[in-house]
């Protein structure tokens, strides 16, 4: 048995907390390309689900604990997971998305070329997928004075993001597909769901198994956006100051040099 194997099964055992050994606290050359390979091939996924396979218990504990081990400003762990089944309330949140979809649409009414470009995308799987997910921020838990929050309030809302990241990469890990449908109105999740008032949804997530996991994001292929250069969205020192301005004398340049 390798040491990833032990780390994976005293992950599982040791009542949801893994907490390494000195020993361990490093990854190996197979754990490092795994977490990448994750990382990289991570899809929003909107269709392809199977949807006669259901996602087995033990794998979805995995990745909600996942979640839950996640970042999180002062240590509040301010976030919830609703997990839906039930297929009358899926459809209650699907025709929240239509209605909103239809006001989307609208939107692009002077742009007919990326309007009829939209209309061909598929956009959820609330219905397709095996589960669906609820990620939602408290604000008042461990309140009302966070730890490091005190400045910038973001920083709980992205602490949520950051779990639904978590959860995003280990649903991969498992085969499992997962997409975000963003395109609801939050005000019909807090009734449908009977969210309390101080309790904001963040994230609506379909997650099962898919056929497959495209090569390129969806909105990639199907020419919507296009990937940016990494060298594009780096800055050194202060904004804008980017890589055409290095020289071959700045300290950056031989970092510059590693980026293709």
């Amino acid at each position: 048995m390798s040491d990833s194997d032990i780390h994976y099964r005293n992950y599982n055992n040791n009542n949801n907390h893994y907490y390494p050994s000195s020993s361990s606290s490093s990854f190996s050359s197979c754990e490092k390309e795994g977490l990448y390979k994750a990382i990289l091939s991570r899809r929003d996924v909107r269709s392809h689900f199977i949807s006669d396979k259901n996602i087995p218990n033990d794998a979805l504990v995995r990745i909600l604990n996942a979640a839950h081990h996640a970042p999180s400003v002062g240590f509040s762990q301010p976030w919830n997971f609703i997990l839906i089944k039930d297929k009358s309330i899926r459809q209650q949140v699907k025709e929240s998305f239509l209605t909103e979809y239809k006001k989307s649409i609208s939107m692009l009414d002077n742009d007919k070329t990326r309007q009829e470009k939209y209309l061909s995308l598929k956009l959820e799987g609330i219905m397709e997928s095996a589960i669906n997910i609820c990620v939602t921020y408290d604000h008042t838990k461990f309140g009302p004075f966070i730890l490091g929050r005190t400045s910038i309030a973001e920083t709980g809302v992205y602490s949520v993001c950051c779990a639904i990241q978590n959860l995003w990469l280990a649903a991969r890990a498992e085969g499992i597909g997962v997409g975000w449908v963003s395109i609801l109105s939050n005000e019909d999740l807090q009734k449908i769901l009977l969210i309390p008032e101080h309790v904001r949804p963040v994230a609506y997530l379909c997650l099962g198994y898919v056929e497959e996991f495209a090569a390129k994001p969806d909105l990639e292929n199907a020419g919507w956006l296009h990937r940016i250069e990494l060298s594009e969205v780096i800055c050194y020192e202060q904004w804008g100051y980017s890589r055409s301005a290095i020289s071959s004398s700045d300290s950056w340049s031989e970092f510059c040099s590693n980026i293709q």
